[in-house]
């Protein structure tokens, strides 16, 4: 079974069937071939709605997740949007096509490459990639209007918290353990962070460092 050359009707319906229903979000994600985003034999399942696995021991997210994550972001076009874990590259793509301008940075540059050269394929030129740690953020293109966190913290990472604009919003999987994770949603207001539980999810965890590169 090979992939489809575009984003399948069925894959969308099943994402307005688990609460996607911002159309800008659904065009965004439309817009964005899943399937360009992963290699090898797992490509073919490219729209089935879980998540699969990338290099480095890493993961592209289930779309339902991705889609719950872009709308929770509330995104817009004059947005400056920090995402920490490019991963596959994915989620990059579809904020690319809501925001302003997105920084995205991601500790494998392993990872980076492969989806550097796919943002390039899709001619995506409002995305600057940074190799760094993502625990700590761009303090130098801060603040931010939104942040996305794409690994479970142990808490709201405070580096990241500082790096967001008044009125911005963060959201980031939190959570100790593995089997217990909540996506949580941070609206930084005058007073200081407001949360909002989501859901339970399942991320990799989000490590400090940058890890080194193993292929040519």
């Amino acid at each position: 079974m090979t992939a489809p050359s575009s984003v399948p009707p069925e894959f969308m319906q099943t994402l307005r069937r688990d609460g996607i229903n911002n159309e800008d979000v659904l065009s965004a994600i439309r817009s964005t071939p899943r399937h360009r985003f992963v290699q090898g034999h797992f490509r073919s399942r490219a729209y089935e709605n879980r998540p699969l696995p990338i290099a480095c021991g890493q993961t592209i997210s289930q779309p339902t997740i991705v889609g719950i994550m872009t709308q929770a972001l509330e995104v817009g076009p004059r947005h400056k949007v920090l995402e920490v874990g490019t991963g596959s590259g994915y989620q990059t793509a579809i904020l690319s096509r809501l925001a302003r301008r997105v920084y995205t940075i991601e500790r494998h540059p392993d990872l980076m490459r492969d989806a550097c050269l796919v943002f390039d394929e899709l001619r995506l030129s409002n995305i600057t990639a940074v190799v760094g740690d993502g625990s700590l953020g761009i303090a130098e293109q801060a603040p931010f209007d939104r942040i996305i966190v794409t690994a479970a913290a142990e808490d709201t990472p405070a580096t990241l918290l500082a790096q967001l604009v008044t009125g911005g919003v963060m959201v980031v999987p939190v959570g100790q353990t593995d089997d217990i994770q909540r996506l949580i949603k941070v609206v930084m207001t005058e007073q200081g962070p407001d949360y909002q539980e989501l859901e339970y999810v399942r991320f990799v965890p989000l490590l400090s460092g940058v890890s080194e590169a193993r292929n040519g």
